[in-house]
């Protein structure tokens, strides 16, 4: 029952606590998740379209430097030549600049004529390029390595294949437009395995007809780096799509694959392995066909094929030579939701780690109170029976501790004699019957001895001079017993005059004659309490002398022995 009610006790003290924790942390997360739903709802859509927008920046930046490199290379109003040897100086010259706007990706421009004549240069470095010609309307081109712009044409390579640029795709479309720029087809390199989309123009001779066609290769692996830096969430992607479904590239898989032949082809969204990416794209193209082609980003809502919310934005890149491209970045709602939903999950947690750790702590404090209180407690009721050294471990700076040193304080007063600072008679007592007790453990006897000794003279002291300078003699004999003897030794004040020494550990009789001869002579010196002129200024003490067991094996037979062996030697003086 005295458990159940302690229990119940430490249950009240802690119980509030825990409510609170509890209650609080509640509040806290709730209004965590509701704040973190509301910031979801408010800054997915933007976040989405900034993302959209950074995309179509990176992609014009890559793409419509094209448009510059065709000015460079042939500018509006210069007229290509009847042949290209005639202008070779000023088509390298021309070439070399263009190549250097936008070397990366641009490293490549080129011209073909209407006769079956090429012109290319190609960039390896900033230094180094090399001159790709066909000056006759048939054959292979030849290779030349120069460095700098205007650099020495070394020895030629004359290509194996025989390179006809009036064949190309590029030459046919630029054809095709009758006065401005024009994208041909995306397609696959060969060599590098990368999506390469051409800008080709179509370029007069000086009456203004058909002579050529001006080109750039444009490498669109560039833009498919970028959306793989992107840092989306765990979940999301982005891609660009051309509006027939072909990926130009994304943010995670692949946006090429494999035909039955093992080659290389274009991956478009709906055949797709990620599924997001074929929702995604499915919405998004409804939502085109239904409203007007946006240049700015717009934002979306729309499920996934599990049902999932999906939050969406998207945009479209044009331009006047035929550009036509959709920027999209989807994201499931559950990833906006997942920081905001974790946060309520570790706000749960640290309530239930905190009201457990409330609840250990109390328990632990309220043990550590209940232990100690419990100690004195018995401690106090040994006391009450007799047992003033009653022995207990409580060591607190609070109330408790002030609690225990008053209790320590008391036992010592009531084992010590408040005039000498020695044991009195009862801490006497039961020190030995201690001794006596360690002795039950033991088959030989471990001797000691006790010396009962009586001041001489005392009363003629206390007479003479006052009991404020007998008690000064007290004193002063009490610490010359102090001073003789070990540590282990005790000696206390048995009444009056009257003190008893307790040997600890003596070896045989003649040790302890030897210990009472030792105190003898210090108590014979002469008082520092009295004048050393007075008659009185020596007192000295008769010592009796018991031992165990050869004197007695119970406190009271070794005490009654040694006071009568203490009258035995005591010398009658004129006080006695």
């Amino acid at each position: 029952m005295k458990f159940l009610q302690f229990l119940s006790l430490r249950q009240m003290l802690t119980m509030p606590y825990v409510v609170l924790v509890v209650a609080l942390a509640a509040a806290i997360g709730g209004l965590s998740y509701s704040a973190g739903r509301v910031a979801v709802d408010t800054l997915s859509n933007q976040l989405l379209s900034e993302t959209v927008y950074r995309i179509a920046q990176a992609a014009e930046r890559h793409v419509f430097g094209a448009s510059a490199v065709l000015e460079t290379a042939f500018p509006n109003g210069v007229a290509a030549p009847e042949n290209i040897k005639d202008d070779l100086a000023n088509l390298r010259t021309r070439f070399w600049l263009a190549t250097s706007v936008h070397r990366d990706p641009n490293n490549y421009a080129y011209y073909g004529s209407r006769t079956g004549q090429f012109f290319g240069l190609w960039r390896h470095s900033e230094t180094d390029a090399e001159l790709r010609l066909r000056t006759r309307g048939e054959g292979p081109r030849t290779i030349y390595r120069f460095s700098g712009i205007d650099g020495e044409l070394k020895d030629g390579l004359r290509e194996t294949r025989i390179f006809e640029p009036r064949e190309r795709p590029w030459f046919t479309s630029g054809k095709s437009a009758l006065s401005s720029n024009t994208w041909t087809s995306v397609y696959i390199d060969f060599k590098t395995e990368e999506l390469v989309a051409t800008r080709a123009r179509r370029v007069n001779n000086a009456q203004g007809e058909f002579q050529g066609v001006v080109a750039t290769d444009l490498s669109l692996q560039g833009v498919n780096d970028f959306l793989s830096s992107l840092r989306l969430s765990a979940n999301g992607i982005a891609y660009v799509v051309e509006t027939d479904g072909n990926l130009i590239g994304t943010s995670r898989g692949p946006h090429l694959h494999k035909d039955n032949a093992g080659g290389n082809v274009r991956l478009n969204a709906e055949a797709s392995d990620d599924q997001l990416v074929v929702a995604s794209y499915r919405a998004i193209r409804k939502l085109l066909r239904h409203s007007a082609e946006p240049s700015q980003p717009q934002t979306a809502l729309f499920e996934a094929a599990d049902g999932e919310p999906v939050e969406a934005a998207y945009a479209r890149i044009q331009d006047a030579a035929g550009l036509d491209w959709i920027i999209v970045v989807a994201v499931p709602r559950s990833d906006f939701l997942f920081r905001v939903t974790e946060n309520f999950k570790r706000t749960v947690v640290v309530a239930l780690l905190a009201c457990l750790m409330t609840m250990v702590i109390g328990f632990m404090v309220l043990s550590v109170v209940a232990r100690d209180l419990k100690q004195l407690a018995i401690a106090a009721r040994k006391v009450g029976n007799g047992d003033l050294n009653a022995a207990f471990d409580v060591t607190r700076r609070d109330e408790i501790g002030d609690l225990a040193k008053s209790f320590r304080t008391m036992q010592t007063q009531l084992l010590s004699d408040r005039l000498t600072g020695l044991a009195n008679r009862e801490a006497f007592l039961r020190r030995v019957d201690e001794r006596l007790a360690q002795q039950d453990g033991h088959p030989e006897p471990r001797p000691f001895a006790i010396l009962f000794i009586d001041l001489n003279d005392f009363k003629h002291i206390n007479d003479s001079f006052g009991h404020d300078v007998g008690d000064k003699v007290l004193q002063e004999m009490a610490q010359r017993m102090l001073s003789g003897l070990r540590s282990r030794d005790l000696v206390a004040r048995y009444a009056g005059d009257e003190f008893v020494v307790m040997l600890d550990a003596v070896n045989n009789r003649q040790d302890a004659e030897s210990a009472r001869s030792n105190i003898e002579q210090l108590l014979a010196l002469p008082l520092q309490s009295i004048d050393p002129m007075a008659l009185a200024a020596t007192a000295g003490a008769s010592v009796g002398l018991a031992m165990y067991p050869e004197d007695g094996e119970d406190v009271e037979s070794l005490v009654k022995r040694s006071d009568a062996d203490m009258y035995r030697r005591k010398q009658p003086g004129p006080g006695e």
